[in-house]
């Protein structure tokens, strides 16, 4: 076996991958598969700009866990890479120097360890969204597969679109037929000798936790910055203190910021209102501007969406809670719609006798829940016949979808552009060798029992 580890440095959280894959069948499709994973502790690598050497001692555990995980024989050969997302990306558009400090302390740490260290970098949203619909694609075999006769199959199943909400961004991207009207979406892949015009967008400032900034900056500005503010979208019983720093201390609500000093505190009071809910985070996406033929929201273009679609991250635990812990079907956009306004009021009290695990998120899933709504219906125009054609998932199998699987797959060649062509030709003689031989040897097997019949016969005569 080979192996193969990938760091998903995101704004919340970083984890690690470590892949797996028989070494005499890289090229081959849907061979690649997790091996382990491993949640680093504490907060993503932008929050430690004031600190960056933490940001690499942050990660020494994981790291300790791959030295274990993967073969000692095989550390040499293992690439290992660490990709940054949006929680970087904010930092490096707020503060660049401090954005380069915490990868350089990043790349130290990773340098000391025995693997084939290939670079510590900032995906562009585009990367990371193409990086996801790589991922959920190659797992499920979509580009292309083998025939029992080790030939290459095209699929006659289309790719599927991914939609991919992090922490700070949320990305869609999804194989088109229409015609991109904006160059920056179109992203062209050629894959296993097959072309793929493909649609591509990141929102920044559109991620889990920087709505929820946002939000937050919307309710205060609402009020008038008072010293007691009421959340809608938290439940009714649930109140919070926050210094001003915590909500302004990022690039998506600098705009916003008071003229009061950061270090002022704010208490903000659950009431638990659905439909003031709905109606504020409605306020956080432009529907008015566009400048081409259709958008989604703030002037962006997007063709219609068209197949089916794989959600994950946030969207996937969003879901999830709707259907677990509310005990709510979602099929239909209105099983959405309901459910958000079926949480939104529902007391602290009874939110925490339902899942007392979750307590750190849980006045959270009004909002988040509302948005998810508004995001695909509103803002990429999913209904009634194609929302049902999302599937909200965490895995392909046994291996996590995100970008980080398409982003290895692509640094180390393991899709070829050309249709491996060599491989199947290859395979194909040998099985058609082994026909032969089987075919030879059954014949003379028979001709040999055949003259063996006939001799005992002539013998007992």
């Amino acid at each position: 076996l080979q192996y193969g580890i990938v760091l998903d440095a995101g704004s919340s959280h970083t984890a690690m991958f470590i892949y797996k894959w028989p070494a005499d069948k890289e090229n081959d499709t849907g061979v690649v598969s997790e091996h382990s994973m491993c949640d680093v502790e504490g907060p993503g690598i932008s929050s430690y700009s004031s600190n960056p050497l933490v940001a690499g001692t942050s990660l020494e555990h994981c790291l300790n866990q791959a030295l274990r995980d993967v073969p000692k024989e095989k550390h040499a050969g293992t690439p290992l890479y660490l990709g940054a997302t949006a929680g970087m990306r904010l930092l490096n558009i707020a503060d660049p120097q401090a954005s380069d400090a915490v990868l350089r302390a990043v790349a130290a740490t990773l340098k000391t360890y025995p693997f084939d260290f290939r670079g510590a970098k900032i995906l562009s949203g585009e990367e990371e969204g193409v990086f996801g619909w790589v991922t959920a694609n190659y797992l499920l075999e979509n580009f292309i597969k083998r025939g029992w006769l080790g030939e290459w199959i095209q699929p006659q199943k289309k790719t599927l679109g991914a939609m991919d909400f992090g922490g700070a961004s949320t990305q869609i991207t999804f194989e088109t037929r229409d015609t991109i009207e904006n160059p920056r979406n179109e992203v062209m892949l050629k894959l296993y000798g097959q072309a793929y015009k493909v649609y591509t967008q990141s929102f920044l400032c559109y991620g889990r936790d920087q709505v929820l900034k946002r939000l937050l900056s919307k309710f205060l500005q609402a009020e008038s910055y008072q010293e007691t503010v009421s959340h809608p979208c938290w439940p009714m019983g649930y109140n919070k203190s926050l210094l001003l720093s915590s909500i302004y201390d990022s690039p998506c609500t600098e705009k916003e910021r008071p003229s009061l000093a950061l270090n002022t505190i704010v208490t903000l009071v659950g009431t638990g209102n659905g439909n003031l809910c709905t109606l504020h985070v409605g306020k956080l996406f432009d529907f008015t501007n566009c400048s081409f033929s259709h958008c989604s929201f703030d002037g962006v273009f997007q063709p219609k969406v068209s197949g089916n679609f794989i959600a994950f991250s946030a969207f996937f635990y969003t879901v999830d809670f709707i259907q677990t812990v509310m005990g709510r079907p979602v099929h239909l956009p209105s099983d959405l719609k309901d459910a958000a306004e079926t949480i939104c009021t529902t007391s602290w009290s009874e939110l925490l006798l339902k899942a007392p695990k979750l307590e750190k998120r849980l006045p959270d899933y009004c909002a988040v829940s509302t948005f998810v709504y508004l995001l695909t219906t509103k803002g990429y125009n999913f209904n009634n016949h194609s929302f049902p054609n999302i599937a909200f998932q965490k895995k392909a199998g046994e291996t996590s979808i995100g970008w980080a699987l398409g982003y290895m797959l692509n640094l180390t060649n393991m899709i070829p552009a050309e249709n491996p062509s060599s491989h199947k030709s290859m395979l194909y003689n040998y099985w058609v060798i082994l026909i032969l031989l089987f075919v030879v040897t059954t014949l003379t097997s028979l001709v040999t029992a055949i003259c063996l019949l006939r001799h005992s016969k002539s013998s007992i005569i």
